[in-house]
């Protein structure tokens, strides 16, 4: 296990490498670039020639994509135009609400999702399946954004239960403000996703049921609640591990309609705000963090495949 690790280590390290390049690369190529947006439109030639000297802009471009590259494996991102405060520093700090947002969204998913997709596979081409295929139909067809807009009209303006504005609150300080704060972006985002598990989770569920192991299975008089908890579910979850981590990994990228809806302080809305003001050095760093979450959890997917079906082989 631990040589596959390193091989799958050595195989995303070019990867992450080229798209690195390209983040780099892609803010460069907006017209106006970090001087611009620091100097402003009336700024002289010495003000743009002094700050592109000081950004170290005058540079050759190798020169400088391996200077900005050396300081970001340190963890050193830059300072935001805007406050002037460490990138990494303001990333970090909207970490924890995203991760907490992800999280709740994607058990929520799973808590719909997967019994939907379970009693659909065990009752194909009935009115139950028929039923349940629209429920995922309807939640990947309704617009996050919309969902979430009902959901504060009736939760948060009708009823007065919920707050209309989510603000972060961990949960081990205070699991009921927590709760109260993150049902609403939560449920927006696990409704999405439950359409998404169930669909591909039925797909695998019905593809197991009809192979020869399930038969020889049911006619040595195995019940059928370990024929379907036992062997059919788990030889499904291998397709379905990759649909969860992806999901896993977008959330924790940052949800950002639905945290610009529920003005949730995540990640995502953080990249909003610094697309809107334009601040370069932190829309480079919130991207290469995204990125980095996504071969991270990538890897741990491949990883998680080991446990749930030990047949594979990693030499």
């Amino acid at each position: 296990m631990s040589g596959y690790i390193l091989r799958r280590l050595a195989q995303l390290l070019p990867v992450t490498l080229l798209a690195s390049l390209a983040i780099w690369a892609m803010i460069y190529a907006v017209p106006g670039g970090p001087v611009g947006a620091m100097v402003g439109e009336n700024a002289t030639p010495e003000q743009i020639r002094a700050v592109t000297e000081r950004l170290g802009l005058d540079r050759p471009v190798l020169v400088q994509y391996g200077a900005w590259l050396g300081k970001a494996l340190k963890g050193d991102l830059g300072l935001s135009l805007q406050n002037r405060q460490p990138v990494m520093e303001l990333i970090l700090e909207r970490v924890p609400a995203t991760v907490q947002l992800g999280i709740a969204a994607i058990l929520i998913g799973l808590l719909i999702g997967v019994p939907i997709a379970i009693l659909s596979a065990l009752h194909p081409r009935s009115r139950l399946d028929r039923l349940l295929s629209g429920w995922s139909a309807l939640a990947l067809g309704v617009p996050t954004f919309w969902l979430g807009i009902l959901l504060i009209l009736l939760f948060a303006v009708e009823l007065r239960w919920l707050p209309s504005a989510s603000t972060y609150v961990a949960f081990w300080e205070s699991p009921t403000k927590a709760i109260s704060n993150l049902l609403l972006p939560a449920t927006t985002l696990g409704v999405y996703v439950s359409g998404i598990f169930a669909r591909f989770l039925r797909a695998s569920l019905i593809g197991e049921l009809h192979a020869d192991y399930v038969r020889t299975a049911r006619a040595k008089g195995l019940p059928e609640r370990d024929v379907i908890g036992r062997h059919v579910l788990r030889n499904a979850l291998l397709p379905f591990i990759t649909i969860v981590g992806l999901m896993l990994a977008s959330f924790i990228g940052g949800a950002l309609v639905t945290e610009a809806v529920f003005t949730y302080p995540g990640l995502g809305r953080l990249l909003i705000q610094a697309i809107s003001t334009r601040d370069y050095p932190l829309i480079q760093g919130a991207i290469l963090f995204i990125l980095v979450i996504y071969v991270v959890i990538n890897l741990l997917v491949d990883v998680a495949y080991a446990w749930v079906d030990p047949r594979i082989e990693y030499g």
